[in-house]
């Protein structure tokens, strides 16, 4: 039986900021609420994920990533 109403909301363990600008731009990737890496493609997010042990299937679950400043194809600064 599960509860309704619970106060508890799980929270993607994968955080994607925002685009930052530079040369190439780049996107901090926070694994755990920790800054582990800066990435320049989806594939630098697939690879820090995979350092820190976590299988990504679809990164376009909101259960796995938190895309922050645009989707997985936002790469370059508005």
């Amino acid at each position: 039986m599960t509860e309704s109403g619970s106060p508890y909301i799980s929270s993607p363990r994968i955080t994607v900021l925002g685009v930052q600008p530079g040369d190439p731009p780049f996107r901090l990737v926070e694994i755990d609420g920790e800054v582990v890496s800066a990435a320049t493609s989806m594939m630098d997010v697939l690879a820090a994920a995979s350092a820190a042990g976590i299988r990504v299937h679809d990164l376009d679950d909101p259960g796995v990533v938190r895309w922050v400043g645009g989707g997985r194809f936002h790469w370059r600064p508005h």
